[in-house]
């Protein structure tokens, strides 16, 4: 590998000059290398999936009337999803209310009797089976006012279950449920993913785990929409592969849009100890056959040195080649159509 990037290097310098003399000076802006001490890593494929699924469920059994949500929908904790028919239900809310009421009456009207009964037994105008008749009917009147309104309560209750809101804010995975169906107490009507809770199931070799440590950053890439960012290694699963002996670990990501539970993403894991590497911004990389390169400048030119990768570190890499040294100028900006050996004039620094 090294006595290829040493051709690479010559035959670049000295076989593009030539061509090079022809073009026009380029317009570069450019960074400084520095050193720092980082750990090797490696991109291993992951699987997004959301840790908190709740498979929302009717406590009540039903028609449904009304479903405000789809697949894929972005719902908020609270947000009504499922209406069942409450007509028959709000006629017995009625009823009961009238007969709490009818309870009430007939307290009023029982209490001022056994009052007067109370009156005449203490006096000895009555004789103590009419006291009791008295004081019967009006513990009766308490007990009917109170099973109406315990009845009463419970058809609220059950109106009140009638619209199924989100325990959570989450995305809408699955839905099993529309309007005109008929639903059972205990039918799995939709599925949500908590927003929260997103994460990378990620399977690597259980060598690696001394490598790695709980709430760690780690590049990521979500392969859909080719996008990068920092997720944490949040926990492993308990459980290793029994035939590979891969572990799973966790990683926690930020809320996405648009994203769907099993999308691949990859994930930059250590691979062994820190070690010195020369820092360089991923906009200075460029392709050549293949190869990963960068441009440094030399005498105003253009020259192109290989870059073996070591590490992913945000909007850096990590290399390892001797060539590369502490300040050394590279192109960042400008490098697009550069070639190597043109003239170049510097127009800023990063």
């Amino acid at each position: 590998m090294r006595i290829f990037q040493a051709l690479l290097v010559l035959v670049i310098i000295n076989g593009s000059m030539v061509y090079a003399r022809e073009l026009p000076p380029a317009r570069v802006a450019v960074s400084k290398i520095v050193f720092q001490k980082v750990a090797q890593n490696r991109s291993f494929i992951g699987t997004l999936y959301y840790e908190r699924i709740s498979h929302v469920s009717s406590e009540v059994t039903g028609l449904v009337t009304r479903i405000d949500v789809m697949a894929g929908d972005r719902i908020n904790k609270g947000t009504p999803l499922v209406y069942l028919d409450t007509e028959i239900l709000e006629k017995e809310i009625i009823l009961h209310r009238n007969q709490v009421k009818q309870a009430e009456l007939h307290i009023n009207h029982a209490q001022k009797n056994y009052q007067r009964m109370d009156s005449l037994y203490k006096k000895g105008g009555i004789s103590e089976k009419n006291y009791d008749d008295a004081s019967f009917i009006y513990q009766e009147a308490l007990l009917k006012k109170l099973s109406a309104g315990t009845i009463l309560e419970k058809l609220l209750i059950q109106k009140r279950k009638s619209v199924i809101n989100a325990p959570f804010d989450g995305i809408i995975l699955e839905k099993n449920v529309d309007a005109g169906d008929w639903v059972q107490q205990g039918k799995q009507l939709i599925s949500i993913g908590s927003v929260k809770d997103l994460f990378i199931k990620v399977p690597v070799a259980e060598t690696l785990l001394k490598f790695v440590s709980i709430g760690q950053s780690v590049p990521v890439t979500i392969n859909a929409y080719n996008m990068e960012l920092t997720g944490t290694i949040d926990n492993l699963s308990p459980i290793a592969d029994a035939k590979t002996k891969n572990v799973f670990l966790k990683i926690r990501i930020p809320l996405l849009t648009k994203v769907a539970q099993n999308m691949s993403a990859n994930v930059f894991i250590p691979t062994g100890n820190g070690q010195k590497m020369a820092m360089i911004p991923r906009d200075a990389l460029v392709k050549f056959q293949g190869k990963d390169a960068v441009y440094t400048i030399k005498e105003n030119k253009a020259v192109m040195l290989p870059v073996n990768i070591m590490t992913y570190l945000g909007d850096r890499i990590g290399a390892d080649n001797e060539h590369f040294t502490e300040g050394m100028s590279i192109i960042v900006d400008g490098n697009e159509r550069l070639r190597p050996g043109q003239s170049v004039v510097i127009n800023g620094e990063h």
